[in-house]
């Protein structure tokens, strides 16, 4: 994340977009995996500032110039073109990213590839709510159930990438459209790992979904997380309380930008367990 001064109807930073950039801002949350992908796509063109990225503060009220341009939605990320063009909606933005900067396309050019990767892609949705589901869950007689409607999807999306590159790393011959929409959520899902112990089955039906789950998660152009930046920002999510919401007995979110997530200490694993205070989670500033 840039740390360089802002304004504008956003609380944080952003980062200006260098000379020949698309003069458009995109106003998202920090880890949010949506917004990721914006990243990941303009970091595989090498054009990580042809946008700027203005952070906003989740455990703040939505500013009244935010919701203005939103229509009231809090929904983010969401893109300020130079006209006031407004976008919603991170596959929206993507595929404006992807045409307004056509160089190094990172959709495949092939009609009939495209396409199957779009057929991928209709999984993100199912992916990311039954990942969410499971950390989020508080009833102990439901993990069970939530980690098997979660392998239910993994076990899709191994048979597609049988099917189109079964002895390869991506879903064609190099880090995708698909690989780029997917790769945020599962590096969220380290959350997963933490806290409720989840990992893919060594069975061989998973094997192929896991070598491209372990190759997203590591290729360069999807840095912006860390497992431990993961880990600690999401622990409220762990303990129920999406989105900046605050726990009971607490005073901050784990979403607060300070103190920064590097100095503060690993949460507690056990999730199910007491619950930890502020000062135990290191957001007191």
């Amino acid at each position: 994340m840039s740390s360089s001064a802002a304004s504008g109807p956003a609380s944080g930073t952003a980062r200006a977009a260098r000379s020949g950039g698309l003069n458009a801002t995109v106003f998202h949350i920090p880890v949010c995996p949506f917004s990721q992908r914006l990243e990941i796509l303009l970091q595989l063109k090498g054009r990580p500032d042809a946008v700027r990225f203005e952070r906003v503060d989740i455990t703040r009220p939505r500013s009244s110039e935010l919701l203005a341009l939103s229509g009231g939605s809090s929904k983010l990320p969401l893109m300020r073109l130079e006209d006031g063009t407004v976008l919603r909606e991170s596959l929206v933005i993507l595929r404006y990213l992807e045409m307004a900067l056509p160089e190094l396309p990172v959709a495949r050019q092939d009609a009939r590839a495209h396409a199957l990767e779009n057929l991928l892609v209709c999984e993100e949705g199912r992916l990311g709510d039954a990942g969410y589901r499971y950390v989020m869950n508080q009833d102990p007689a439901r993990r069970e159930e939530l980690r098997l409607a979660l392998l239910a999807v993994y076990a899709r999306l191994d048979e597609a990438l049988r099917q189109h590159n079964p002895d390869g790393l991506w879903l064609f011959d190099s880090f995708g459209w698909a690989e780029t929409v997917f790769t945020p959520l599962l590096q969220r899902f380290w959350f997963l790992s933490y806290y409720e112990g989840f990992e893919l089955p060594t069975d061989p039906a998973y094997a192929r979904v896991r070598r491209w789950q372990d190759a997203c998660r590591a290729h360069p152009a999807a840095h912006q997380v860390s497992e431990e930046e993961i880990v600690k920002l999401y622990h409220d999510y762990a303990r129920g309380a999406g989105n900046g919401a605050l726990l009971p007995g607490r005073e901050r979110s784990s979403f607060v930008f300070e103190p920064d997530w590097r100095s503060r200490p690993w949460p507690p694993r056990d999730k199910w367990g007491p619950a930890p205070t502020d000062a135990a989670l290191g957001l007191l500033t």
